[in-house]
Parts: structure tokens; C-alpha cells; sequence
């Protein structure tokens, strides 16, 4: 991750005003900012930028925010950037659908740019806290490098996003110990971050169709633990 004075955020809206307004407090807090109008755009704009942070809404003409988050996550260049949705929507469908298509965090509208200023930080600051863990985890046929954000199972090289990654990283670093969910929100997503715990059932999920079913293991009633199961 840059630093402060070079770290990336890119805004995507269909509405000029929250663009702009959203644009003017970033630059006031030393950030380098792009725009983009529809969905669409956006993908482009971020092939080029490689954002460390999207601010993305959802209701846009053309494409919405859910595919263009789908198609951002496609991007092996983007693996490492913070996608979070600021959306007028709060039906919990609409959110279950960002977290599943790669979204970080997820925010209702109306923004109050010095609460978002804030919780941007915090979520950089949580960033720079993690780097110090162990660059590089081997279990079984399951190798975990945090250096480049990617796995690699029997070989083969797959690239999560963020917080699939963060989340399996943070169980294989606390092998055989249990974590409710309550534990991975507030470690994976920080406290500050008001998210649905049925988000973590989508990111364990999505994580063992991409690993194998042999190392998160679920503790019925109580939460999931990291275990190599032979």
C-alpha cells in the first residue's frame, strides 16, 4: 500500500455533485483522485489509475455497481485495492449481493464526508498494522504469500480478493483456534465497520471454493478455526 501522500482512490458515481464533493475532501486529505461516471467507465479508468481504495455506488445507468465490482475483481492488478460501495440502497439483499461480487465494506447514503475521511484512514491504518504479519505461510499443498496477495494450491497460483485473502491469512495465522464471527468482523473489518455477520458465512464460502473444503473448518454454534484436515 502507498503512502498517504500517494495512495489512490478513484470515484465512481453517476451523479456529478457527490463525485465532486466526494473528490474535494480526498485531495483536502492528501489523496490522488480519479472519477468516473458509469460503471463502465470506471473499469477503464481503473486498468490505468490501479486505485488502492473505489468508492463505488450502486445505482448507475449502463451497468451497475455490483457487475462493475464483479469485473474489478477480475483484474489481477486490483487485488489489492479496497473496494467500498456508498449506495442509497440498504436492503440487505443489495448488500449480501456487493460482498459477494468482491466489495469490502459497504455504506448507506447520505455521506458525511468527515465520518468517510475517517473511517478511509482508519481502513489504511489497519492496512500498514497487517503488513507486519508473516509474509509467507506454507500448510500441506497450501501456500499463502501476503508479498503478493496470492495463494497457491498444488502449484497453482490464485489471486483472491482483499478480504477473502485477509480472512483465510488471519485463520492460518491462528491455526486450530476458533474465531466467532463477531471475531473476524471486528479483525478482518475493523470495528469501526458496520457490516452483516452473515457476510463472513459469504467469504468462507467463497474462500473454500477456491482452496478445497480441508483447511477452514465451521465449530458449529460457536465459529470457524483454521485446520489441515488429512
Amino acid at each position: 500500500m502507498s503512502t498517504k501522500s500517494q495512495q489512490k482512490v478513484l470515484v465512481v458515481d453517476d451523479e456529478e455533485d457527490i463525485r465532486e464533493l466526494l473528490s474535494y475532501n480526498l485531495k483536502k486529505e492528501g489523496y490522488s483522485v480519479e472519477m468516473a461516471g458509469t460503471g463502465i467507465e470506471a473499469v477503464e479508468v481503473a486498468r490505468k489509475f490501479v486505485p488502492d481504495l473505489i468508492l463505488l455506488d450502486i445505482m448507475m445507468p449502463q451497468q451497475d455497481g455490483v457487475e462493475t465490482c464483479r469485473q474489478l475483481r477480475e483484474n489481477p492488478d486490483l487485488s489489492e485495492s479496497y473496494i467500498v460501495f456508498l449506495t442509497a440502497r440498504s436492503e440487505e439483499y443489495s448488500e449480501i449481493a456487493a460482498f459477494e461480487n468482491g466489495a469490502d465494506d459497504y455504506i448507506t447514503k447520505p455521506i458525511k464526508p468527515r465520518a468517510l475521511m475517517s473511517r478511509i484512514s482508519a481502513m489504511f491504518r489497519r492496512e500498514q498494522k497487517k503488513k507486519s504479519f508473516t509474509d509467507k505461510i506454507v500448510v500441506g499443498n497450501l501456500v499463502i504469500d501476503r508479498t503478493s496477495y496470492t495463494i497457491k494450491v498444488d502449484g497453482k497460483a490464485i489471486t483472491l480478493p482483499k478480504k477473502e485473502f485477509e480472512l483465510l491469512h488471519f485463520l492460518a495465522m491462528n491455526p486450530s483456534k476458533v474465531y466467532s464471527r463477531d471475531d473476524l468482523l471486528a479483525n478482518i473489518w475493523g470495528a469501526d465497520v458496520y457490516v452483516l455477520a452473515r457476510t463472513v458465512d459469504v467469504h468462507i464460502r467463497k474462500v473454500r471454493e477456491k482452496i478445497g473444503d480441508g483447511y477452514i473448518v465451521t465449530v458449529k454454534g460457536v465459529g470457524y478455526k483454521f485446520e489441515l484436515n488429512s
